[in-house]
């Protein structure tokens, strides 16, 4: 099984190389569909594996089953995302930004499964500054003046919070050799063989998890969501919002276990308490303030990241199996919702809430798509996210949070009447007619629905799948509460 651990990294990088070099455009195209078929693949082989834990090179890539699950979950939105982000044109000749393009989302991929594979927090720290790097590039890459200065307020803010969460890790390096054994391994600084300094690992865990929630989105340090998933391409704010926030979120997760074992859940519940509150409540403010619906769509990923480290600070099996099934719905369903606003701006032409009306007339298949993701992501039921929020509800009441619980309700109850009043103005009134010569008309633009719709059966029936999909979430949980 240790190959199956390479297998991401060797597909990421060859297909980033011959994206770059080559003009030859299905293999631009494609580039970015295969990488994220082969992350699938050696998620789901892990998921499977039943035998020791599978390690290499030394231990410095370990796939546990959080590792494992979080790999497929990357691979699934990855999928959903390149797959249903096809370019219309696959054949000729590419130009240059094409090919940087395809090479630099074969890296974020590639970047992404090397942060959730690795034992150790340098190595993940560097992952997860190469996403900063990759995804610069693709947040600017339309060349307007406000896609530029979105990703120039990325890697500002980015690079400021990774430095922050730097600092933490070389903290925890620096308890961990005054300990007698210099190291950043996750299952060394967690089996308690170490006498780590508690003052020293208080100051690093806080530092780390405050720099580490700038990358997942998490208020005070989100400014730069809105603006940068707002104008990146469709499928790149795909993958930026259904998975990129997750993995820094894993990063969280990580750091906080180590922490609690140190110094007790006390410091991490209440950092991640009010930061989850906090994102919650900026979020169900500001959401009914908003005039474009990608805009809307970041300002959705706030909450969603605020709802996960609300159920990491409840902590136990029952919320930690919430937030990981609420990893796999929410990567899904915004996928799927922010590569159907693409299209949706493709064939209007606006990306105005107030200038896009009759969709459901218009354009059925789009309509569905979007009727259903925000479904998904207001959580509906039967959809997973359903089951994912009455969990966390539910944990949270039980751990003597429910003041917190009755927060988050509210701000539940807000954010579902500000997203459900923008997406039902855009499916209903009457239809005034497609533009002539419009062949997108009742389509879902261009592009595959296959992936789309596949993503969102997923999310329908995730929450039933105790079987396999809660298996999984099980022993991922087992691995963070021991």
């Amino acid at each position: 099984m240790a190959g199956v651990l390479i297998l991401p990294l060797l597909a990421a990088a060859t297909l980033a190389l011959l994206a770059a070099v080559t003009s030859w455009r299905p293999v631009t195209a494609w580039s970015g569909v295969v990488t994220s078929g082969a992350v699938l693949v050696s998620g789901l082989a892990l998921v499977a594996h039943r035998g020791p834990v599978p390690e290499l090179a030394g231990g410095l890539l370990r796939a546990d089953a959080l590792s494992a699950y979080l790999l497929t979950v990357v691979g699934a939105v990855g999928l959903t995302a390149t797959w249903a982000g096809l370019p219309s044109a696959r054949t000729g000749t590419a130009t240059r930004a094409e090919r940087r393009y395809a090479a630099m989302v074969s890296v974020f991929l590639g970047a992404m499964s090397v942060a959730v594979l690795t034992d150790n927090l340098g190595l993940l720290w560097v992952a997860i500054e190469a996403t900063t790097i990759a995804t610069a590039f693709l947040v600017g890459h339309r060349g307007t003046r406000r896609a530029l200065e979105a990703a120039w307020k990325y890697v500002m803010l980015g690079s400021v919070g990774v430095a922050i969460a730097l600092l933490g890790v070389v903290l925890l390096y620096a308890a961990s050799r005054s300990a007698g054994d210099a190291t950043l391994s996750w299952v060394v600084l967690t089996s308690g063989r170490l006498p780590l300094d508690p003052g020293l690992v208080r100051v690093a865990g806080a530092l780390a998890v405050l720099g580490l929630a700038t990358k997942a989105g998490l208020v005070p340090m989100h400014a730069w969501l809105p603006d940068a998933h707002s104008q990146a391409p469709a499928p790149v704010s795909a993958l930026m919002s259904g998975v990129l926030l997750a993995v820094a979120f894993y990063g969280i997760l990580r750091v906080q276990v180590v922490v609690d074992a140190v110094v007790g859940p006390g410091l991490m519940r209440g950092l991640l308490l009010t930061a989850g509150l906090g994102s919650l409540l900026v979020s169900a403010a500001l959401v009914w303030r908003q005039r474009d619906y990608k805009r809307l769509l970041a300002w959705s990923s706030v909450e969603h990241m605020g709802l996960m480290a609300v159920g990491a600070a409840v902590g136990g099996p029952l919320a930690l199996a919430a937030v990981l099934l609420h990893v796999l719905g929410h990567g899904l369903a915004k996928a799927t919702a922010f590569v159907t606003a693409g299209r949706i701006l493709e064939v209007e032409g606006t990306s105005r809430i107030d200038e896009v009306r009759g969709l459901l007339a218009r354009r059925p298949l789009l309509a569905g798509l979007l009727v259903t993701a925000a479904a998904v992501l207001l959580g509906m039921p039967p959809f997973a996210l359903f089951f994912s929020e009455v969990g966390l509800v539910v944990a949270g009441w039980r751990g003597g949070l429910g003041w917190a619980m009755g927060v988050v309700l509210v701000a539940l109850l807000v954010v579902f009447a500000g997203v459900a009043r923008a997406v039902l103005a855009m499916v209903s009134g009457p239809a005034a007619g497609p533009d002539p010569g419009d062949t997108a008309a009742g389509s879902a633009g261009r592009g595959p629905v296959a992936p789309l719709v596949l993503a969102l059966a997923v999310t329908a029936v995730a929450g039933f799948l105790s079987a396999s999909v809660g298996e999984a979430i099980a022993r991922a949980v087992a691995v963070v509460t021991g």
